[in-house]
């Protein structure tokens, strides 16, 4: 399994439709960078938030989580409150071939601010926009920015196609499109 580079990503995308849109170049004058890097893309965060809330009181539970936990917010701008969690998605869609495996990283800059960024794997055939998981761990409100990167994909080709991909096994978040909450398959 080795590490895809820039041209490599810039061939499948602009010939498999693998990230859309496709930004050529790295943007980062005056931004937080986004678009094709050395060996991955920086991957842009839109401007639709959901950020967690108490007032409702309620459990966050993976298995039945219930969206009065989160408030909806669509904006240039996203205010992460002290010690807080959000979720967003990415400007991106995409499309993974079957023979490849895609893992995404936070960027240094808001790392460096205290902005955790998790995102899990992309699997093979996996396909739709990526919901986002930001994580303001200090003590202090802070501001992600709509449209500008936040986060970095590394592409991984294995030496075959897997035998079982995302799409074969008919994975529960398939397809989607905008934020999606956690769900468990039956739902």
């Amino acid at each position: 399994m080795g590490l895809k580079s820039d041209r490599w990503i810039r061939e499948t995308s602009l010939k498999h439709k693998m990230i859309e849109p496709f930004c050529e170049d790295q943007v980062g004058k005056g931004v937080v960078s986004y678009g094709l890097s050395s060996y991955g893309y920086d991957i842009r965060v839109s401007n639709e938030f959901k950020i967690f809330t108490n007032v409702n009181a309620e459990v966050v539970d993976p298995k039945k989580f219930d969206d009065r936990n989160v408030v909806d917010i669509v904006d240039d701008v996203c205010i992460v409150p002290p010690n807080s969690f959000a979720l967003a998605r990415t400007v991106e869609y995409f499309r993974i071939p079957r023979n490849v495996l895609a893992i995404c990283l936070g960027k240094s800059t808001y790392a460096r601010c205290g902005i955790i960024v998790n995102v899990t794997p992309f699997e093979p055939e996996f396909e739709g926009h990526i919901t986002i998981e930001i994580s303001n761990t200090t003590p202090l409100p802070a501001k992600i920015y709509a449209n500008e990167g936040i986060a970095q994909v590394l592409f991984f080709e294995g030496d075959e196609p897997c035998e079982v991909s995302y799409k074969d096994k008919a994975g529960k978040y398939q397809a989607q499109t905008g934020i999606t909450l956690p769900r468990i398959l039956g739902d």
